[in-house]
């Protein structure tokens, strides 16, 4: 039983704290409460992301970005009652109240095992040149550099495989063999993989037309090239949760002009900010897709991710983002590689999952 006790915070803690003890717990959850334990409302992680989306400083508390209506059962319902609040609603968690709203229980989804995830497949695009990190992929494709102790590629199988998915296709072109002879089907690893074959570059989009069986449950796809701590789990949940037919993973990128910008009405000079720092948020090369999405990629064509979350907004589909918080690192220029390796033992080398 998991101590849902841990999980409490005050409606007065601040975000950031608030996502301390969500990390730390494992549960991925947070209830609000007063001082007498009256449930205020729930915190997921999703409804995190989303408030840092909005541009939610970490220092807010965290009644600002907490569910404030959130499905609850009474400690009237049967467990029966709560197991099928839990599936109808696909809720990770449900607290339970007394008649005068105060929290006494919270039952979570993985500790029945009636109630089961499906498996989802991981697709990993594999297929690119690596030509900025050359002379280090002249005999070598870029996913299979090693980083730390193990190949970029190996450390993301590990990333998905501790959160439970081991249904893995990785996409190959570039010394394909070098990939597929390291690998193979994946077993001695724990997991399953098999393989699509780019005849030529068909982009991280284009190449999911190149599969045998159009999947029924959302999909990963992700760069062959990244290292990331991104909780697998939560992205998934989150994809269902927002009820997105396709998710992007984005990460605040910030940068700084380097001259003073100036402001002006007419020909008046009304400010002058001397090299401000800009926020964005960018593409992390980390997708998730639901099945409807597969009618928009043509066939056998050249055709990027960006290219087919540019369609799915012009046809007025609902997509989402997913802010990383988490560790998160595009190995494409050679500095980025030499930093990805003097992190690594920092970040990874605790988690072996083989």
């Amino acid at each position: 039983m998991k101590n849902w006790r841990s999980i409490l915070v005050n409606e007065n803690t601040t975000l950031l704290e608030t996502m301390k003890i969500i990390d730390d717990s494992s549960m991925q959850f947070a209830a609000v409460i007063d001082e007498v334990n009256i449930l205020l409302g729930t915190v997921t992680d999703g409804d995190i992301r989303r408030g840092i989306l909005r541009g939610e400083g970490l220092d807010v508390t965290i009644k600002q970005v907490m569910n404030p209506s959130p499905i609850i059962a009474s400690i009237k319902n049967t467990y029966s009652d709560c197991l099928n609040l839990i599936k109808k609603h696909k809720l990770k968690q449900l607290p339970i109240v007394d008649m005068d709203n105060r929290i006494v229980d919270i039952i979570f989804a993985d500790e029945d095992p009636t109630i089961k995830n499906n498996e989802n497949t991981v697709i990993l695009m594999a297929g690119g040149l690596g030509t900025r990190l050359r002379p280090l992929t002249e005999n070598i494709p870029k996913p299979m550099l090693q980083v730390g102790s193990k190949p970029i590629l190996e450390t993301i199988i590990d990333g998905f495989k501790q959160y439970g998915f081991t249904n893995f296709i990785i996409s190959v072109n570039y010394k394909k063999e070098i990939i597929q002879d390291y690998f193979q089907d994946g077993s001695a690893f724990g997991v399953s993989i098999s393989y699509i074959e780019e005849g030529k570059r068909m982009g991280t989009a284009g190449a999911l037309s190149l599969l045998k069986e159009k999947p029924t449950s959302p999909i990963f796809v992700m760069n062959g090239d990244l290292l990331t701590q991104v909780n697998f789990e939560q992205l998934l949940y989150f994809h269902e949760d927002t009820d997105a037919v396709a998710t992007m993973c984005v990460r605040e990128y910030e940068y700084q002009i380097p001259y003073g910008v100036i402001e002006t009405e007419g020909q008046q000079l009304v400010s002058i900010k001397e090299k401000p720092m800009h926020r964005s948020f960018v593409n992390a090369g980390i997708y998730v897709l639901s099945s409807e999405v597969f009618e928009f990629i043509p066939q056998d064509k050249f055709y990027d991710m960006p290219d087919l979350f540019k369609q799915l907004m012009d046809k007025q589909k609902n997509v989402s983002a997913f802010p990383v918080r988490e560790y998160w690192l595009d190995i494409g220029r050679m500095a980025d590689f030499e930093r990805a390796d003097d992190e690594y033992s920092s970040y990874f080398n605790k988690v072996d999952c083989k």
